[in-house]
């Protein structure tokens, strides 16, 4: 893969631009495009511009690279990102994240649109994952990236207890009440079926989804700090009440979440 170029090409863009290079990098999931609206002084480059990037195409998933101001710092954010159930491999789906360790970025912080397994959880609930349960292939097999990380990385603190801390203060600031809990992540395309449902609560899930992970892994294999959210954006349905999962409702939900989770970044980016 060429990280190197990916990077060089983004570094010359910006540096272009007249901005400095951002250290804080942002991913946005399904239907959270919303904050890359918010950052200011844009410098909007779209995946297709980007040497080596893929294509974005999930529902609510813009795919462009925002480099702007968003906290008083430079920040670098993806409105939208690769998934491995559109059929790109897990290289494919962590690439920006070994992009960023390029370009030196320290933070990132990663989100997603989840569906709730906890079931005192509720549309629109904002969790902080504490930890997460990965069904996924683990990107790191194959070959070891010696100049990323070491083969066999310290997954304990995936994500950061001081990242998480800061959300939690500013949350007190801005009235909202978190949730946390551990995500759970599954392949897609398909959501879960309510036997799943139960089986992910059984192992101690409180809400799962399609993405995330694998980009959190190699974020922690290069060595940045991981801070995650999850936006509850459906319930789990294991009850026979006739409701089923939408895409589209997922994508109403977190747009409705969307202002809440931007203000919450906001303050945590002002911290870092």
């Amino acid at each position: 893969m060429n990280y190197n170029e990916t990077a060089q090409y983004l570094a010359d863009t910006i540096a272009r631009s007249g901005r400095e290079l951002p250290t804080v990098a942002i991913v946005l999931g399904s239907g959270l495009g919303k904050l890359g609206e918010k950052i200011e002084n844009p410098l909007v480059i779209p995946y297709r511009d980007i040497p080596h990037f893929k294509a974005s195409t999930a529902i609510g998933h813009k795919g462009n690279l925002i480099v702007g101001t968003l906290g008083n710092k430079t920040v670098m954010a993806m409105q939208g990102r690769f998934h491995y159930y559109e059929g790109y491999t897990m290289e494919e789906v962590t690439y920006p994240m070994r992009v960023f360790a390029r370009m030196s970025v320290r933070q990132v912080l990663v989100s997603n649109a989840a569906g709730a397994v906890n079931p005192d959880f509720r549309v629109g609930d904002l969790m902080v994952i504490t930890d997460h349960i990965n069904f996924m292939p683990n990107p790191l097999v194959g070959p070891n990236k010696e100049e990323f990380g070491p083969r066999f990385p310290d997954m304990t603190e995936c994500y950061s207890r001081r990242i998480g801390s800061i959300a939690h203060e500013e949350a007190k600031h801005l009235n909202l009440n978190l949730r946390e809990g551990v995500y759970v992540a599954g392949t897609g395309p398909t959501y879960e079926t309510p036997a799943e449902y139960r089986m992910y609560h059984i192992l101690g899930a409180d809400a799962c989804g399609m993405s995330t992970v694998p980009e959190v892994i190699v974020a922690r294999h290069s060595g940045m700090e991981v801070f995650g959210m999850s936006v509850i954006t459906n319930q789990a349905n294991d009850l026979g009440n006739g409701v089923v999962n939408d895409g589209d409702d997922v994508i109403r939900a977190a747009d409705r979440a969307a202002d809440n989770m931007t203000a919450l970044f906001t303050g945590i980016i002002k911290q870092l």
